[in-house]
């Protein structure tokens, strides 16, 4: 018999998924971070469909590359806030995934709290 055994981080991811969802009212505010970059989106779980978007890559380039990821990612809850309001979508449910609520992920999710977005 062959166990399977789940990182610390797919539990995580799982537990979160398991009491989050996404509606059109209050869509969920989806965190992925890379080495590399950090991108965060807002889903509609219902429809299956992503209504916003926002990622690192977007920022300018040459005044993101000299800032610390910690400062981009801010820069990307803005953003990510300010699309939102266009589109009238003030509240959201946060989906942190398998990350902690801890450094950029942190950093994003209260720089959307303080651009307007309420979850």
């Amino acid at each position: 018999m062959i166990r399977r055994y789940r990182s610390a981080r797919m539990k995580r991811k799982v537990r979160v998924r398991s009491k989050v969802k996404g509606t059109a009212d209050r869509p969920r505010l989806s965190v992925f971070r890379s080495n590399r970059a950090i991108y965060a989106q807002l889903i509609d779980d219902q429809q299956g469909q992503t209504l916003i978007a926002a990622n690192e890559k977007e920022l300018e380039q040459k005044s993101s590359k000299s800032q610390a990821k910690t400062e981009r990612a801010k820069m990307v809850g803005n953003l990510l806030a300010k699309r939102a309001i266009k589109k009238r979508i003030k509240k959201a449910v946060f989906d942190r995934g398998s990350y902690l609520y801890h450094g950029r992920v942190k950093a994003l999710a209260e720089a959307a709290r303080k651009a307007g977005l309420e979850f």
